[in-house]
């Protein structure tokens, strides 16, 4: 179906390419000129290109590096049981990570249009899969996500006014809130200042990690090594719960592929995106990993097991009254993953627009801002519902193999394309094993989740699964009653003006 819908949407085509708008990197080159309300008739009304390579490592550090690492990095030793065996998992964890992001990064390379998993199953695979995808990110996976990282801020931001007492959890939910309509608005007013903020923000995280790292260190180098005797003692090693470390570890690695969202706003994409990636990898893994160290130098492996919040535990001992300031860096850690994940996944939803599969207001571009307000506002309402009434936490364990069972079929996708078209241009090109043996291990991951915990993941599948009569509904089927159609019409161009934003094409 290549028609357009009455509402704008198009079943199989791409509304950019309907209107000749560029899909070769080049950025939203297609443009309104002379906007309504826009003071220069000449003015471009588009996503420049302003990711340079700092704020490319800086949007997929501040995104990997969350509240886990400072809060509760333990499933990974639970399920190894010896803390040599840990830092193994962390090492491998960080090398398969890596063998993901560099199959993206041939992706970014060959594909040069934003949208990341999105635009990899919709160009390999079509719209349909496509389609699940991002409905399945729309309704579910990405404002519990969100929902979740604002309510890690909302609770670190306020410890250090309630400490000793636990902070009121209504309290923490209002907190939450303000941290995510900050972050909404920074992204719908300045892209520039987005990603200034972003980079500010990651600074802010490594120097919390290195308060953490160097007194390790000093210790660890002046003989504090007793809880490493042994380290490799393999006896509470069960081989059935492996598996089961390699899957935390790989959680909280997530996040590497967040700069393939934003690919058309990339400065020199072809090299840009793989240096940023290898930089950023490389990175977080040896941070990780030293970070781990330092935790085992101050506590035993029992002792860390049994704390709620490793970082404070680990300050307190070490820092004395100066681990209050701990709890502020994870609350700055949170609003930077935060600001990060909204940077990228607005994109996905404004590409998603742009080929007809969501509401024609999300791909338009503010008159003033050059940013996509609508699409940055698109899971603020959603999000807001799940943090004060939803149950996230069991939400994101329905969507968890969801994460990897895309980003799999998006690898996949390389490897098909390899073969279907060989004479694609790519600039950046990785073994053939790299992809391969990381597509396996998501499968297995996802294979793992079904086994693990059949009932939330079936409940997950489930509601990605309403994704397919939502395609024929929205996007196939387009007789529409008449009155209907006004009103989504008269809707779409109240958001328009309300928004003042316009299509981002001539």
């Amino acid at each position: 179906m290549n028609r357009r819908s009455q509402n704008g949407a198009v079943g199989n085509g791409s509304r950019a390419k309907k209107h000749g708008a560029s899909h070769n990197g080049a950025g939203y080159s297609e443009v309104s000129r002379g906007a309504p309300g826009s003071e220069d008739p000449d003015v471009k009304v588009e996503l420049g290109k302003k990711v340079t390579l700092l704020r490319g490592i800086s949007i997929i550090v501040g995104t990997i590096i969350g509240a886990g690492i400072f809060v509760a990095p333990k499933g990974i030793l639970k399920n190894t049981g010896s803390v040599g065996m840990s830092l193994v998992v962390w090492v491998a964890c960080g090398v398969l990570s890596l063998f993901g992001a560099l199959s993206y990064a041939e992706l970014g390379t060959c594909i040069t249009k934003s949208g990341g998993h999105y635009t990899y199953i919709l160009e390999a695979f079509g719209p349909h899969l496509a389609f699940i995808r991002i409905w399945s990110d729309l309704i579910a996976i990405r404002p519990a996500g969100m929902a979740v990282l604002s309510l890690a801020f909302g609770q670190y931001i306020l410890e250090p006014l309630f400490m000793p007492c636990p902070v009121p959890p209504m309290a923490a939910k209002l907190a939450a809130a303000i941290g995510l309509t900050a972050v909404m608005y920074l992204n719908s007013m300045s892209v520039t200042w987005t990603a200034r903020f972003q980079i500010f923000l990651t600074f802010a995280k490594l120097l919390a990690i290195l308060v953490i790292i160097l007194p390790g260190m000093y210790l660890l180098f002046t003989g504090e090594t007793r809880n490493f005797e042994n380290a490799f003692d393999l006896t509470a090693m069960n081989l059935a719960d492996l598996p089961l470390a390699f899957y935390s570890g790989m959680y909280a690695y997530a996040g590497w592929f967040y700069l393939n969202f934003v690919t058309e706003e990339v400065d020199k994409p072809e090299k840009t995106l793989p240096l940023a990636i290898c930089i950023s990898m490389a990175g977080v893994s040896i941070c990780y990993v030293l970070i781990n160290v330092a935790y085992y130098t101050v506590m035993s492996a029992d002792e860390l097991l049994a704390s709620g919040a490793v970082a404070v535990e680990f300050a307190s001992r070490v820092m004395g009254n100066f681990s209050i300031v701990v709890p502020l860096f994870v609350a700055l850690s949170c609003f930077g993953s935060m600001n990060g994940c909204i940077f990228a996944i607005s994109r996905m939803f404004y590409v998603a627009s742009r080929e007809g599969q969501l509401p024609e207001v999300l791909s338009m571009i503010h008159i003033r801002r050059h940013t996509p307000l609508a699409a940055v506002l698109t899971m603020y309402p959603m999000t807001l519902l799940q943090l004060f009434v939803g149950d996230i936490y069991s939400l994101l364990n329905f969507m968890s193999f969801l994460r990897w069972l895309f980003i799999g079929m998006a690898v996949l996708g390389l490897i098909y394309l390899r073969f279907t078209q060989p004479d694609l241009p790519r600039p950046f090109k990785v073994p053939l094993i790299i992809p391969v043996l990381f597509c396996l291990t998501c499968f297995f991951m996802v294979f793992l989740s079904l086994y693990s915990d059949p009932v939330n993941t079936g409940i997950g599948f489930a509601i990605s699964l309403t994704g397919i009569p939502a395609y024929y509904l929205f996007i196939v089927f387009d007789r529409r009653p008449k009155w209907l159609q006004r009103c989504l019409d008269s809707f779409n161009r109240a958001m328009q003006i309300v928004m003042e934003v316009v299509p981002a094409e001539a």
